[in-house]
């Protein structure tokens, strides 16, 4: 077996420094997702920095909660842009989405802040159900509501959630300082998730009476479901901001890098860099590329269709049959069994 050169070896520890980079380290605490949790494993995690070691050290009750937000945030992603190019698409180090962070864009922005909801969510769920030591519900919504109904049960407990995301997630940012243009949009966009997963919140209500009657009403405050601020963020997606580093007075801001553009909100998502068109295949940018991509024929100017999902190239249709039963019952004693097949049309991007 031939050895490898010195220039191959030399280029092979020049991208696994890549990855390790700061730009890199601020997401690859989502490795959890991939890694068993045992108490007093905290420094032997993979992708902590030294603050989410001392996090977790402090507060190893919570840790099962962040583990859960990773795994979160890799299916909600996947769940997003399931029919787009770049399809959140993870690999098997300890960078789970790869090189596609290592770069200021949209995708980058959108890992942020779904990751940053994601652990305040599972962390807030975790305080809802009594399995954390140090949070429980939220006991300030208390009295009766301008409603007229009294505020009791266990309402979610959004602060401690959100404190505890900025802590562990905002760590690998606030430790390097915040003099860099990549550091202030990672933080913008963490904050952003945070603040679309504590919008839309859900009251739930009990009644009490005699025969089921709703002589008094108690209710409490649930957050919304993941799904629906992956879905905000989705559309905040492709709405997000290009902006620069600019000093404004004595401090370091990020503002659009078109003049005439609005400023963005505390809600919106915020990108550096343009994103690559993820069409070919790209080892060293970490771009699998669309090759082999399910796509919709039938839709011409959707994301998912062909046209834009193969880049132009062209696909291959291939027929895909399945088999079900079909029963029908006779009335009283008999059952009639019927075979059928279905032929489907599968494309794939050349």
């Amino acid at each position: 077996m031939r050895a490898p050169s010195l220039a191959s070896t030399i280029l092979s520890v020049l991208f696994a420094l890549l990855l390790v980079t700061p730009d890199a380290r601020a997401t690859l605490w989502l490795s959890l997702a991939r890694q068993p949790l045992s108490r007093g494993s905290c420094s032997e995690l993979e992708g902590l920095s030294g603050g989410q070691v001392v996090l977790c050290q402090r507060q190893w009750g919570a840790m099962e909660s962040v583990r859960r937000g990773a795994e979160l945030s890799i299916e909600e992603c996947q769940h997003q842009f399931r029919a787009r190019r770049w399809n959140c698409s993870t690999g098997s180090g300890v960078n789970v989405f790869g090189k596609v962070v290592l770069q200021g864009t949209r995708e980058a922005a959108f890992i942020h802040a779904l990751s940053a909801a994601a652990v305040a969510f599972a962390v807030t769920r975790a305080c809802s159900r009594g399995e954390l030591e140090k949070c429980g519900c939220d006991r300030k919504v208390r009295g009766v509501s301008p409603e007229g109904f009294q505020w009791s049960g266990c309402s979610d407990n959004l602060s401690f959630g959100v404190a505890f995301s900025q802590s562990f997630v905002d760590d690998p940012e606030r430790s390097r300082g915040l003099s860099s243009s990549r550091a202030l949009m990672n933080l913008h966009n963490n904050e952003a998730g945070r603040k679309v997963r504590g919008e839309g919140h859900r009251v739930e209500c009990k009644c009490h009476g005699v025969s089921g009657s709703c002589e008094v009403r108690t209710c409490w405050k649930v957050m919304p479901p993941l799904r629906r601020v992956g879905n905000v963020l989705k559309e905040k997606f492709d709405g997000a901001t290009e902006v620069q580093l600019r000093k404004v007075g004595s401090r370091k801001v990020l503002l659009p890098r078109e003049p005439h553009f609005k400023p963005h909100s505390p809600q919106d998502l915020v990108y550096l860099s343009p994103s690559p068109d993820f069409c070919q295949l790209d080892p060293r940018g970490g771009i699998p590329g669309t090759e082999g991509r399910q796509c919709n024929a039938t839709s011409r100017l959707a994301v998912d269709g062909c046209e834009l999902m193969c880049c132009g190239r062209g696909f291959h249709t291939a027929a895909s049959r399945s088999w079900a039963l079909q029963l029908q019952v006779r009335w009283c004693c008999s059952v009639q069994c019927k075979q059928c097949r279905n032929v489907l049309q599968v494309h794939t991007c050349r």
